[in-house]
């Protein structure tokens, strides 16, 4: 019996799948908790119109996330922070602080999606912004010693 999935299921498929399972699996799991449904003719032209309408917005979203790499592989964020004479930091830079220098500059970035190495000295480093699964971009951070 051919179904289609609603939802992802282990072993089996992902969601919008089209999956052949034995008649019993699919009458008496799969359909009754509303992880399928029959692969009709109907439920087949609607899931490739759902897939059309998702593959189109998929690639709305990675031409966005392309525009603001390019935003971000041409700027350097400068940190203040406080460090002692040996140029050590008091603390470490976070991304928390990352995310807040680049709302400064415009840029509404989850802190989430931001990865960097322990910062915990003067100088410059590099952060990956993961902003699709297909698109990241490095930038730049110069921590420099906060002005009395």
């Amino acid at each position: 019996m051919e179904i289609i999935l609603k939802q992802p299921v282990k072993n089996l498929g992902d969601t919008h799948d089209i999956v052949k399972v034995k008649p019993g699996y699919a009458r008496n799991f799969l359909i009754p908790t509303g992880m399928a449904v029959i692969a009709n003719a109907s439920n087949r032209k609607a899931v490739e119109e759902i897939k059309r309408q998702v593959a189109h917005k998929q690639e709305h979203i990675k031409t966005q996330a392309e525009k603001i790499a390019a935003q971000l592989a041409d700027m350097t964020i400068e940190i203040e922070t406080l460090a002692g004479a040996d140029e050590k930091l008091f603390g470490s830079v976070t991304t928390l602080q990352i995310a807040a220098k680049l709302k400064e500059k415009g840029l509404e970035i989850d802190r989430k999606i931001i990865t960097v190495d322990d910062i915990r000295e003067l100088g410059t480093y590099s952060a990956t912004v993961h902003l699709h699964k297909e698109v990241k971009a490095d930038l730049a951070i110069n921590v420099v010693r906060k002005a009395n």
